[in-house]
């Protein structure tokens, strides 16, 4: 099975440059995320916008981005285990996996919330 070792070889560069680009991706989530969270608490600083809507507009906004994040984590996270991946490593993804997804939904719920709290202030101000 000497044809065999190369391929093997060339697939686990590929999974190590495919992971570190799915963590880069994630990193640059995060950090987009905070720039752009920042430029609109700054964009609100010199109007009469009320307190809340604008910190909810961040939490929006930026709870978007680290949710995009944790995806891009989580895919790094499974890539990661496709070679030979030992007893500990399967457990270990699992319980990453648990967490982010535990995360991700908690994150998606308060989102929900928050879309729909915007949408009955835009209501209120429209009526």
């Amino acid at each position: 099975m000497q044809w065999f070792e190369p391929l093997e070889l060339s697939l686990r560069h590929l999974v190590t440059v495919s992971k570190f680009a799915l963590e880069t991706l994630s990193v640059l989530c995060v950090i987009v995320g905070t720039v752009k969270t920042l430029q609109v608490g700054w964009r609100s600083l010199g109007f009469n916008s009320p307190h809340t809507s604008t910190f909810n507009k961040m939490r929006f906004l930026f709870g978007r981005w680290l949710a995009l994040a944790l995806e891009f984590q989580l895919g790094a996270d499974i890539i990661g285990t496709t070679v030979a991946p030992t007893w500990q490593d399967l457990t270990q993804l699992a319980l990453i996996a648990l967490i982010r997804t535990f995360l991700n939904y908690f994150l998606g719920k308060e989102l929900e919330s928050e879309q729909k709290l915007q949408r009955e202030m835009q209501e209120e101000r429209n009526s």
